[in-house]
């Protein structure tokens, strides 16, 4: 295992990330705090509200966010892409850091950092929300915000597959993090028949973090994946999300009272 990197002031969640402790979180994507309630209290170890795909405003990630910090479990956001306007806006209202997609360079790994990181590491601008306590905690904020804030860039396109090496080594990324579904579209590898090539291009991706000391995470639709993933070095995993627990949960309870039903019938 790497060795910690300590910083002031640096959360629990940074530590365990950057630390390659094994965590297991999931997408939030019910635009509402009940869902992230429940998520929270279900032993997950971290969520991630996914504001790239969706329907969640502004405010909305704010009160999620709340509702998180209230059973303590950490929250970052999936932004809706590269711009600084949309990371600042996340890690403003308390998220503990942000996961950025389509990161296909290492100018835009570079860009991703800066923007969530204070001067003179990086360019976030300094602003009075909730996470400085509208304003009455900024010193104290700016003093640990940069230690504290995970940054995770999601690799999913050819070209980032590509550029893997380079975006890999770029200073202030923290996690490295393969999304396999636009992955699979973007080099053509799309269901059983380009499994092999997917896997293999997950690997090297996998790998490369590895090799700059950079944590390995990959997105898994369903937990039999995590074994297959972790035997090779990924250690931060994101675990579908509330509507597809939401789904597969109301689909197989149906199932089962309808078998209950005609068992009921046979009778």
């Amino acid at each position: 295992m790497a060795s910690i990197k300590k910083g002031i002031g640096m959360s629990e969640f940074r530590q365990k990330c950057i630390g390659k402790k094994s965590l297991v979180g999931s997408f939030a994507a019910i635009p509402h705090a009940v869902a992230v309630e429940v998520m929270a209290q279900s032993g997950l170890d971290f969520l991630c509200i996914d504001w790239e795909h969706a329907q969640i405003s502004r405010d909305t990630i704010e009160n999620m966010i709340r509702a998180a910090d209230l059973h303590r479990v950490p929250a970052m956001v999936r932004v809706p892409g590269h711009q600084p306007e949309a990371i600042a806006a996340a890690l403003d209202s308390g998220a503990q850091g942000v996961l950025v997609p389509r990161i296909s360079t290492a100018a835009q790994a570079l860009a991703a950092v800066r923007a969530c990181r204070y001067p003179p590491q990086g360019e976030r601008g300094v602003g009075p929300g909730r996470a400085a306590g509208y304003g009455y905690r900024i010193p104290e904020y700016l003093a640990e915000a940069n230690a504290r804030t995970v940054v995770a860039v999601q690799v999913e396109t050819a070209e980032g597959l590509a550029n893997i090496e380079a975006i890999a080594a770029v200073d202030g990324v923290d996690v490295i993090f393969v999304g396999p579904g636009d992955l699979s579209v973007s080099i053509d590898a799309i269901g059983a028949r380009g499994a092999d090539k997917l896997n293999a291009a997950i690997r090297t991706i996998v790998g490369a973090a590895i090799a700059h000391d950079k944590t390995a995470g990959i997105f898994c639709a369903s937990p039999q994946p995590v074994g297959q993933w972790s035997a090779v070095g990924a250690s931060f995993f994101i675990l579908a999300s509330d509507t597809m627990f939401l789904g597969a949960g109301a689909a197989a309870n149906h199932a089962a009272a309808r078998a209950e039903l005609e068992r009921d019938e046979r009778r």
